[in-house]
């Protein structure tokens, strides 16, 4: 793309080519949180923004921004942009780096910084920005601050090719977070005209570059009794090799497998029996398993062989390092196709399927009387006016979800209570796994939902549904803060609100300290109006303390931005 000649100002120059270059390679999401050293950025932002070619998202905490990137990439499968200004507003990405870094999921920073000669003399909003990251990124470049000379706008486009061939892992398989740490000196932007420019064509596909040669698939043989256990980003893939071999499917609620006729949604009441997780011999792992014990126990164990598979990724999942086995991905052979047939493979597979089956149908969380044909008994209407539980809380939400619609999971006990209960359905689930934190799970989603929206092939109806609890959306509260002007996203925000972090409820630490103790430094006690929240943010607001009005709620969400609060006992 030309530079824009004659501006006045480097700075602008190189980033009308950086960012000109990023468009023609289909970056479409650009992430930006306003400051004075990026305004040169900012400002080619607003005016490719203004033509069409990039989607501009204004936030003012770095921190939600990043986030903010992360689910836009989730959904898109595109690197997103996100533009800051230097000093403490890099530090503030670094929590969204390292999720990113572990989910690997590409994102590119732009930080703007200062040049060589204010470095290391205290100036202000100056600090070591270069490696900031340390090992998070897949790459990082220190740029000199452009200085108006020939070649600077080939250097540029160069540079983005560069870090959107490392973010999406084009040569690594082990995509991730990018860092260009860009110095710029005064006069710090010009104004920015690219009417007249060469630009690209919105959604115009990206150079097409050779790609380096997949990996073989290793062949998986008749043999050992075996399981496929598939965790957060395994995807489909897991649930079509699980059907292939006749193997039961161990899928966790935000694997993306949690489907199909293999399917042993109680999976964590079957491996702690003797006659069922006893007898695994082998297992297939695909993804990043996180939401129980027993699996890691599982690996861990001198009998079991395990096969690792991850598409990408140069960090693998390897509990106690027992795993001998690692693949970008397997098939099964003949012999196990064939095997899958036999009746001892028949057998293995439905005693798994039909026991999980009858774990979860039976289960006293969910047990509701059916409403018969002659309208409600008092049982039926009891049960309908009863006081949301947790579980109720988990099925209802993941009921009302179908393939149009889009659900992530926080980082909450709500998480687990769904892994534990709910039964398949091939619906798309996100969760930040990676690190498995509470930071900006409200920023994720409302960039997952927005992607979802405006994305190659947007959803004419559908919503982002996401289900976290109290602590962890006052975590990110101020991601509620949408951009006038700004499109808005279909979120449904489902709050479990009992109270305080109950998840600690479950770990040994609440039966061996003080109970006042654990209240105090643990529990975190929090007494937030969520309605006066949602006003304060623009959100429309619900509650739905019983399961009828649960259920309507989820079946006739707001078409815009709203909150729903779950009042929940601890």
């Amino acid at each position: 793309m030309p530079e824009a000649s004659g501006s006045g100002s480097p700075a602008t120059d190189f980033s009308v080519a950086l960012l000109g270059e990023f468009a023609r390679l289909g970056v479409r999401d650009v992430v930006l949180s306003p400051g004075a050293r990026s305004q040169a950025l900012a400002l080619v932002c607003a005016e490719l923004e203004r033509l069409d070619l990039i989607r501009l998202h204004v936030r003012i905490d770095e921190r939600g921004a990043g986030f903010l990137a992360l689910g836009l990439a989730v959904e898109s499968g595109r690197p997103a942009l996100v533009v800051c200004t230097s000093g403490t507003a890099v530090a503030n990405l670094h929590p969204a780096v390292l999720e990113a870094h572990h989910s690997g999921v590409p994102m590119i920073l732009l930080t703007a910084d200062r040049p060589d000669e204010l470095r290391g003399i205290r100036s202000n909003q100056t600090t070591v920005q270069p490696g900031l990251f340390g090992p998070a990124t897949r790459l990082c470049v220190d740029v000199p601050a452009p200085a108006g000379q020939p070649g600077e706008a080939a250097a540029a486009a160069a540079l983005a090719c560069q870090a959107t061939d490392a973010a999406t892992g084009r040569d690594s398989a082990d995509p991730g977070p990018v860092q260009l740490n860009l110095a710029f000196r005064e006069p710090l932007s010009a104004p920015v005209d690219l009417t007249e420019h060469s630009l690209p064509a919105v959604d115009s596909p990206a150079p097409v570059r050779p790609r380096p040669e997949p990996a073989p698939a290793v062949r998986v043989a008749a043999g050992p009794r075996t399981v496929v256990i598939a965790g957060t980003g395994a995807t489909a893939a897991a649930e079509a090799f699980a059907r292939s071999g006749g193997w039961p499917l161990l899928a966790e609620v935000s694997s993306g497998a949690r489907f199909g006729p293999n399917l042993v949604g109680a999976y964590r009441e079957l491996l702690q029996a003797d006659e069922f997780g006893g007898r695994v011999e082998r297992a297939v792992v695909f993804g990043h398993p996180t939401l129980s014990r027993e699996i890691p126990a599982l690996l861990q164990r001198d009998d079991v062989d395990t096969i690792v598979v991850a598409a990408t990724g140069a960090e693998w999942f390897n509990p106690g390092r027992r795993v001998r086995v690692f693949a970008r991905s397997v098939i099964a052979d003949e012999t196990a196709v064939v095997a899958a047939g036999t009746r001892e493979a028949r057998e293995w597979l439905g005693r798994w399927v039909m026991t999980s089956r009858q774990l979860l149908d039976g289960s006293p969380d969910l047990a509701t009387p059916p409403v018969g044909e002659r309208g409600m008994t008092r049982a039926e209407l009891a049960a309908l006016r009863a006081p949301v539980t947790r579980p109720i809380l988990v099925d209802a939400v993941w009921r009302a979800s179908w393939p149009h619609d889009r659900l992530v999971l926080g980082a909450s006990r709500l998480i687990r209570e769904a892994d534990r209960l709910v039964g398949g359905k091939k619906i798309p689930v996100h969760s930040n796994r990676g690190l498995a934190g509470i930071d900006g799970t409200v920023a994720t989603a409302v960039g997952i939902a927005l992607a979802s929206q405006f994305g190659p092939e947007p959803r004419p109806a559908g919503v982002t549904r996401l289900l976290l609890g109290d602590l962890a959306l006052l975590h990110d509260a101020g991601s509620l803060l949408l951009t006038p002007g700004e499109p808005r996203p279909r979120l449904q925000v489902i709050v479990g609100n009992d109270g305080g972090g109950t998840i600690f409820d479950g770990l040994e630490v609440a039966a061996s300290a003080r109970t006042e103790s654990v209240a105090r430094v643990l529990f975190t006690p929090q007494r937030m109006d969520f309605e006066l929240l949602a006003a304060a943010y623009g959100w429309e607001y619900g509650i739905a303390g019983t399961r009828s009005e649960l259920e309507q709620a989820l079946t006739m969400p707001p078409a815009g931005p709203s909150l729903l609060e779950v009042p929940l006992a601890r």
